[in-house]
């Protein structure tokens, strides 16, 4: 496995942007059991507080894999198996409204031996397209082996 300590504290990349479908929030409402009002297309949701749909925050958390799989993968080079390990630090900044982009920009915070690989710490800020404020700032923790 790759040495890549050196990159602590340094942006290791930014990711493609995805755009949040009202399909991609319903599917994750039906997985999840979560169908709020604020999720769903409808009047209700347009003279609501956000003017139209927003994504579950939860959701956002979950395309954290996709939105960081290109940025990871160098990160992974040599590893026969990454583990998501867990995660440190949670917000949800904005809501992402349906039909909006977003995107991963990623920093290695920490590289910590463990046996048989190393424990990756990333703080991750989604991004929306278009919008100051982030949608979620995350801390989280990968295990890399090999």
């Amino acid at each position: 496995m790759k040495d890549f300590s050196g990159l602590v504290g340094k942006e290791v990349g930014v990711g493609e942007w995805m755009e949040i479908t009202q399909d991609r929030v319903d599917a994750f409402a039906n997985a999840t059991d979560d169908h709020q009002w604020i999720h769903e297309a409808g009047e209700q949701a347009a003279n609501g507080p956000f003017g139209g749909p927003i994504a579950h925050g939860f959701l956002t958390l979950s395309l954290l894999t996709p939105l960081t799989a290109n940025i990871m993968k160098p990160l992974a080079e040599g590893a026969v198996m990454a583990i998501n390990y867990g995660l440190d630090k949670v917000r949800f900044i904005t809501p992402v409204r349906v039909g909006s982009r977003i995107r991963a920009r990623v920093v290695l915070s920490e590289v910590k031996p463990i046996e048989n690989g190393v424990q990756v710490k990333t703080e991750t800020t989604v991004e929306i397209d278009g919008v100051d404020r982030p949608a979620a700032a995350v801390e989280s923790l990968v295990r890399l082996y090999g």
